[in-house]
């Protein structure tokens, strides 16, 4: 078999067909479900007595309506006041989508003391469909529909009826939501496990008490040809309707830092290379009392200023309080707070629960719109319900805060133990850009505060330890003062400062009397270069005229030889006398 017969053989590949999906339109649940329920599908919701089933089925249709899909709910428990006034709650108009042909309410609660074994769905079934014809549905939703089956005396039966429901289902072609609680462990309630396997999509949803603390969690147990966030998510029934943040949505929607912005801490801003990132989480940590609230408000002051919005978010303190607290050191969050630019929310941790404050504050951001937040403190989150919580709480409000580009300022409290030092306090440090951390140092009988940078990514920022000074003119940061213990403080670093200026000024003065000597000494050292300079001066000028002498005399003896030597040439040579002399005379002794 040649190459092009094996080719012709082969199996070719079929291409995949991404599922048609409906958009719940539900904030986040889309994002779970990554695009909505199946289209023209069937998708059961399960859950306890207040999860909120029927609530997700009247939003599902609502905000179906209002993107022009009419829908038909169908309730075998509530009635029809029942439904519109619990939508009214939400501030959804029913009556206003109904008049316009884009909602439709039908009320099922049947007796079954007045309703016999002989009751079939085909009747019912028949007039929905009618109805979805003439308006055009193309979503329904049956709420509490184990209810129904419950009339039924013998399983036999329910089985019958549920397969007629499962083709009128397959039949119509809309989008179906069904809502039931969760199974019990009886016969006649094995239906509902029927209700599980034909949908294509399954979503359990979860009311619980944590640690005193109410919770919500939602998770898709099962979606037929579709991806979906596989872990629980929380979410809150809020007055516009159910809220769920998946971490999947915003986790990878981060965007960059901005320009930089100031502490309010001039020296502060030096020691992090310029301020704060725009869009950057900055921790304050730190011990009780150390100032970490002050130095937030010193930011929002000083963002203020600059005409920026500030959401201030407080577990400890109310708003009254920390205004009256910081203005004792010259910061001013009250004209700030009058003026709109800076938003307050005070709330006790334990008043909710975690995804209720959540929510709280996504709406009111929303609504606030800031560039910057402050939250104090991070260490009372865990009021929410525990560690778990906290940590679901911060991971999703720090990745909503990011991927919206707002400035977050946290303040935690820690226990002072640099070896079980955990700065956050709920494990989200890796979404922590910036740590300064403040402490005490106890000294010759004082508490002095000192202040260092920890981490500050993307940038460039100083590891020194520098003394924090907290006064009625406000914050200041002093100069790092290291002595031979390390770095001192407080009336310890004033005393050595002054110790340290005097064998200054010792030495300094040593070296102005020392410079005078050698001044002096160079002084005498000129006058006698100057004295001998003199002296060499004159010793020259003396051999120079010697010297001159000694030339003169030689020319001379020169000059005079030369004339001899002429006149020897000029005169004839006279011959020496022949007379003899008398021996006698020469001696003269006779």
């Amino acid at each position: 078999m040649d190459k092009r017969t094996e080719a012709s053989q082969a199996p070719v590949p079929f291409p995949k067909t991404p599922i048609l999906k409906t958009p719940t339109h539900v904030q986040g649940l889309d994002d779970i479900l990554r695009g909505g329920f199946p289209a023209k599908r069937t998708s059961l919701v399960t859950g306890s007595h207040g999860s909120g089933k029927t609530t997700m089925g009247i939003e599902f249709l609502y905000r179906g309506a209002l993107a022009g899909e009419p829908g038909i709910f169908f309730g075998f428990e509530e009635s029809e006041d029942a439904i519109r006034g619990n939508a009214a709650t939400m501030g959804w108009d029913l009556a206003a989508q109904e008049k316009e042909n884009k909602f439709f309410v039908m009320q099922g609660q049947l007796d079954a003391d007045t309703i016999n074994g002989d009751f079939s769905l085909k009747p019912l079934l028949a007039i929905i469909s009618g109805k979805a014809k003439a308006m055009g549905a193309k979503r329904i939703v049956l709420d509490a529909l184990d209810v129904l089956f419950l009339i039924y005396p013998d399983y036999q039966r329910v089985r019958a009826e549920l397969h007629i429901l499962s083709e009128w289902l397959s039949e119509e072609g809309m989008t179906v939501l069904i809502t039931q609680k969760p199974s019990e462990n009886t016969p006649r309630m094995q239906f509902q496990d029927f209700f599980f396997s034909m949908s294509d999509c399954v979503i359990s949803m979860d009311a619980r008490i944590n640690q005193q603390v109410a919770t919500r969690r939602l998770r898709v147990v099962k979606y037929r040809g579709s991806g979906f966030e596989r872990n629980e998510c929380p979410y809150v029934i809020t007055d516009q309707g159910i809220r769920l943040i998946p971490i999947s949505r915003i986790s990878l929607r981060h965007k960059a830092f901005g320009a930089r912005i100031s502490s309010g801490v001039l020296r502060l801003d030096g020691m992090l290379g310029g301020g704060f990132y725009r869009g950057s989480c900055n921790l304050l940590a730190g011990e009780p009392r150390t100032g970490k609230t002050i130095l937030a408000s010193t930011f929002v002051q000083n963002a203020c200023k600059m005409k920026d919005k500030v959401f201030f978010l407080s577990f400890e303190e109310s708003q009254e309080a920390v205004i009256h607290n910081v203005a004792g050191v010259n910061v001013d969050l009250k004209k700030y707070y009058d003026s709109g630019l800076l938003h307050f929310q005070s709330v006790i941790p334990e008043s909710m629960g975690a995804e209720e404050h959540l929510m709280q504050i996504i709406a009111e951001t929303e609504q606030f719109k800031p560039q910057h937040m402050v939250l104090d403190a991070l260490s009372a989150v865990e009021r929410f319900g525990g560690k778990q919580a906290a940590f679901d709480y911060m991971i999703r409000l720090l990745n909503f805060l990011k991927e919206r580009g707002i400035t977050l300022i946290l303040t935690n409290q820690t226990s002072g133990n640099d070896a079980q030092l955990e700065i956050t306090g709920s494990g989200v440090s890796s979404l922590i850009d910036t740590v300064v951390f403040i402490r005490y140092k106890q000294e010759d009988g004082e508490l002095n505060r000192t202040i260092q940078v920890l981490k500050s990514r993307g940038s460039a920022h100083s590891n020194q330890i520098r003394e924090f000074v907290i006064s009625t003119s406000g914050l200041d940061i002093i100069d790092v003062y290291v002595g031979q213990s390390g770095v001192m403080t407080g009336t310890a670093r004033k005393i050595q400062e002054a110790k340290d200026d005097l064998e200054s000024r010792k030495r300094n003065t040593a070296v102005t009397i020392k410079t005078a000597e050698v001044s002096r000494l160079k002084a005498l050292a000129a006058a006698e270069n100057e004295r001998r300079q003199a002296e060499l001066l004159t010793a020259e000028t003396v051999l120079a005229s010697l010297q001159l002498e000694v030339d003169i005399n030689q020319q001379r003896v020169e000059e005079l030889n030369v004339m001899r030597d002429r006149n020897l040439i000029s005169q004839p040579v006279k011959k020496p006398s022949r007379k003899r002399v008398n021996p006698k005379k020469v001696t003269g002794n006779g």
